[in-house]
């Protein structure tokens, strides 16, 4: 049976979900008219809460907008992200692949991105800004990252196709959906309504995503798929 060991990193993702998720909702459940379970004195609230059954949602500043707005495509691009991350994730840890610590602390990374796009500075006070700043350092993490990785792979000479494995191509998955968040927070940071360092983030994360693709793909010692022109 496979041992599941908790990292800080777990526990620093957990924390940092928390505060931002306990913030996000503080003002709609004191006002909210959500029905609660009693148990004694238990008060359990329900996880639905029916604010949003006519199409609209609430940004971190409080901001009521239509659910397909650009913010909500946005956020909705970052979670389904880390949502293919989580997956590829579970394909490496079946490998025993050493790097996935790095997956678990870019999942936290991308509640941050997440914390930042849902507060638009247009309507953001000066508290909501502290809170939601987005810094460089996973920036340079990831570069860091790639560099390591880069100095153990061949060199690229061939277009190559996702493939290599489980992990590999769960990996690429998580690249292409990268690049879907980075098309739609790229309009969001260039009206100033997001930080750039987030659309920065994106963009590397998608280098990252490919170089660590092929690196499961050797590691596990499976042959990439080279692209050939159809005759």
């Amino acid at each position: 049976m496979a041992s599941f060991i908790i990292k800080p990193s777990h526990i620093r993702c957990v924390l940092r979900t928390s505060r931002f998720i306990n913030s996000h909702l503080t003002r709609r459940t004191l006002n909210s008219e959500r029905s609660c379970t009693t148990e004694g004195d238990k008060r359990l609230p329900k996880i639905y809460t029916k604010t949003g059954d006519k199409g609209f949602s609430s940004t971190f500043t409080g901001e009521r907008r239509p659910k397909e707005d650009h913010i909500f495509e946005a956020l909705g691009n970052t979670d389904e992200l880390s949502s293919a991350i989580g997956l590829a994730r579970e394909f490496c840890l079946e490998k025993g692949h050493a790097f996935t610590y790095q997956l678990d602390k870019i999942q936290c990374v991308l509640q941050d991105v997440g914390s930042n796009i849902a507060t638009p500075q247009s309507s953001a006070r000066e508290s909501h800004i502290k809170k939601t700043k987005f810094t460089s350092q996973p920036i340079a993490d990831l570069e860091i990252w790639i560099d390591e990785f880069t100095a153990e792979l061949p060199p690229l000479t061939n277009f190559i196709l996702p493939s290599g494995g489980k992990s590999s191509a769960a990996l690429h998955i998580a690249r292409t959906v990268c690049r879907r968040a980075e098309r739609s927070v790229a309009p969001i940071v260039r009206s100033g309504e997001a930080d750039p360092d987030v659309a920065k983030f994106l963009n590397r994360l998608s280098d990252y995503l490919f170089t660590v693709a092929r690196f499961a793909a050797m590691k596990e010692g499976n042959k990439e798929k080279i692209y050939k022109r159809p005759e």
